[in-house]
């Protein structure tokens, strides 16, 4: 399984971003711009919040397992291996929504005067926090679930010499 890659996700983040004020723009000029959901930012900050919750979780169960505790209950690999592309998946899909509520953040900074979308700007920009959180989170949690790396790096027995 490949780690995740900030480079990756924050051209993830750009490109959207640059998308979606390129989009707001021509949506803005043919007619009403949709608002920003108020649950958007709520709802990526639950997710960044069961991220966080399980990635403690499994570093709390690891390490009683590493300190042989007598009744330390162990990580099924599967169960591990589950919730890293649970991270993955939702760090992508974060540094998108982020994006592009970044992007409409960006383009509704230039009506602040109005009330309506004053309120809007600063969803997106909760949004664009919980957002950033959610990867956060993920990137946590997959450094928990990371095994150790081996100390000799091909010259042990069994493995074939480095081409």
């Amino acid at each position: 399984m490949k780690e995740l890659r900030i480079r990756v996700l924050a051209g993830v983040f750009v490109v959207a971003g640059i998308l979606s004020w390129a989009g707001a723009r021509l949506w803005n000029s043919l007619g009403s711009l949709p608002s920003v959901p108020v649950a958007a930012p709520i709802v990526l900050a639950l997710i960044a919040a069961i991220l966080t919750a399980t990635a403690l979780s499994l570093r709390a169960r690891l390490d009683a397992q590493r300190e042989r505790q007598p009744d330390a209950k162990g990580v099924d690999p599967l169960m591990a291996a589950r919730a890293v592309v649970f991270g993955q998946a939702s760090a992508l899909v974060a540094a998108l929504v982020a994006g592009m509520y970044g992007g409409t953040g960006v383009f509704l900074l230039e009506f602040l005067d109005v009330p309506a979308r004053r309120d809007q700007a600063v969803y997106a920009g909760a949004s664009v926090l919980a957002g950033i959180g959610v990867i956060a989170a993920a990137i946590f949690l997959e450094r928990v679930c990371k095994l150790p790396e081996d100390d000799d790096n091909g010259g042990g027995p069994g493995t074939a010499p480095a081409a």
